[in-house]
């Protein structure tokens, strides 16, 4: 089964640029076009490539597109200096790169941010998306769900408090230091949960650099990218989970420092390289030994106990939040969707991962042959992403269907039906 997955950065910037409200938000668009032109143009040795590309611009609500370019199928018009049209229900919308209509786009959500930095910053970040393949690197999105575990989520913290500290630090040594105890905690973590070295790095390697490349493109100073730093890291630890977002936090510190170092550093990778390992080489780290200890003698200096207090506490209602969503999905009756040729966005900040059941996404939109599926109010999708499991519907039409917070869209010919054995509702296909 073929399936293309679109995982909307919704976190992106919000950490310090959710897009303001502009009285008329799209009298700027072609400054917006000639602001990313010009700092791709200025920030070519980054990559030794121009990141400037097809770019979409993208109303949620109304779904009109505002491109720099025409598409190859004529459905964009020009106007003025900018191309427009409607973009397709079928496509969803996200902060993301697309193919679409004979072109690999880089797609933003609008309103953008008012602040030109950090409209450069998202702006770049979905650009390296969309030429990512070009540079060599594999579009991948694991899933982390031992980062919504206790200790994993501990030792997360703690890394990124020595992140905060390294960034804003004034000596070589203290930045060091910093970094030390950062990748220490970082070593201690993956110690503790198999295979996680592996699911972080993958994550790093697409979404870190490429919040790395918004952050260097963003044109900002030592102080004021000092700031964006350790506030991103502040907004980040108050979201619900950190299971797909912390790597926008997490890389661009460490390649931001070592840019001052090493101008060329991020041309030296490919998406086979193990990023910690290479950060602690850069940065001539010597881990301790005997993590485990180390990590608990170093925690208090970096809020330890507090972190330590809250993660516990949090535990015990992540546990009855799991068994409500257990019962909801899994235990009693529910609808069970099979997916085909599916496309999906959603919000990263607040999923919340069930052992080897799957992973509950409380706002979801997935679209497929079968129709569209707009989710509100939660549904667990399957840990091999084969198929979504949602509450039983209460009203049903021929096209339309709704349950507890979730509507589905029917294309034509699809039905449901219900196991009168099980109490459970599935798809069934038009004959052929």
């Amino acid at each position: 089964m073929r399936q293309t997955v679109l995982i909307t950065a919704f976190l992106l910037l919000t950490k310090n640029a959710i897009a303001q409200k502009q009285h008329k938000p799209y009298d700027n668009i072609p400054v917006f076009f000639d602001e990313i032109k010009t700092a791709s143009k200025q920030n070519t040795g980054l990559w030794n490539k121009d990141l400037y590309g097809p770019m979409l611009l993208v109303d949620p609500k109304t779904r009109e597109i505002f491109a720099n370019e025409p598409d190859t199928e004529g459905l964009l018009k020009l106007t003025g200096n900018v191309y427009s049209g409607i973009l397709p229900d079928k496509i969803n919308i996200a902060n993301t790169a697309i193919n679409w209509n004979g072109k690999r786009w880089a797609m933003i959500m609008l309103p953008l941010p008012q602040d030109k930095e950090n409209r450069l910053n998202l702006l770049a970040h979905e650009s390296f998306h969309s030429i990512q393949p070009s540079l060599g690197f594999t579009l991948s999105n694991a899933e982390n769900n031992h980062l919504d575990q206790k200790d994993g989520r501990i030792y997360l913290r703690l890394e990124m408090e020595a992140l905060k500290k390294a960034v804003q630090s004034s000596s070589e040594k203290e930045i060091h230091k910093h970094l030390t105890n950062a990748l220490m905690f970082r070593k201690y973590r993956h110690s503790l949960y198999k295979n996680s070295n592996t699911t972080e790095n993958l994550l790093e390697l697409n979404e870190g650099i490429a919040e790395f490349t918004g952050a260097m493109f963003s044109g900002r100073s030592k102080a004021q990218m000092t700031q964006f730093l350790t506030s991103g890291i502040d907004e980040f630890l108050k979201n619900p989970t950190f299971v797909r977002s912390f790597a926008y936090h997490t890389t661009p510190v460490y390649g931001y420092l070592l840019h001052t170092k090493d101008k060329s550093w991020n041309r030296k990778i490919s998406d086979t390289t193990d990023l910690t390992d290479y950060f602690v080489k850069a940065f001539r780290i010597k881990i301790p030994d005997g993590l485990k200890e180390a990590a608990s003698n170093r925690a208090d200096v970096y809020n330890g106990r507090v972190i330590i207090e809250e993660e516990t506490e949090r535990e015990e209602k992540t546990k009855k939040l799991i068994a409500e969503y257990t019962l909801k999905f899994i235990d009693q009756p529910h609808f069970e969707i099979k997916f085909e040729k599916m496309n999906i966005s959603f919000d990263p900040r607040n999923i919340v991962p069930i052992e080897d059941k799957g992973t509950v996404y409380p706002n979801i939109r997935v679209t497929d042959k079968w129709g569209i599926l707009t989710v509100e109010n939660g549904a667990l999708m399957s840990p091999n992403w084969d198929k979504i499991s949602i509450s039983n519907p209460t009203q049903t039409t021929d096209k339309k269907i709704s349950g507890d917070g979730w509507t589905l869209e029917l294309s034509n010919g699809y039905t449901i039906e219900k196991d009168q054995t099980s109490g459970n509702y599935k798809l069934k296909k038009p004959l052929k």
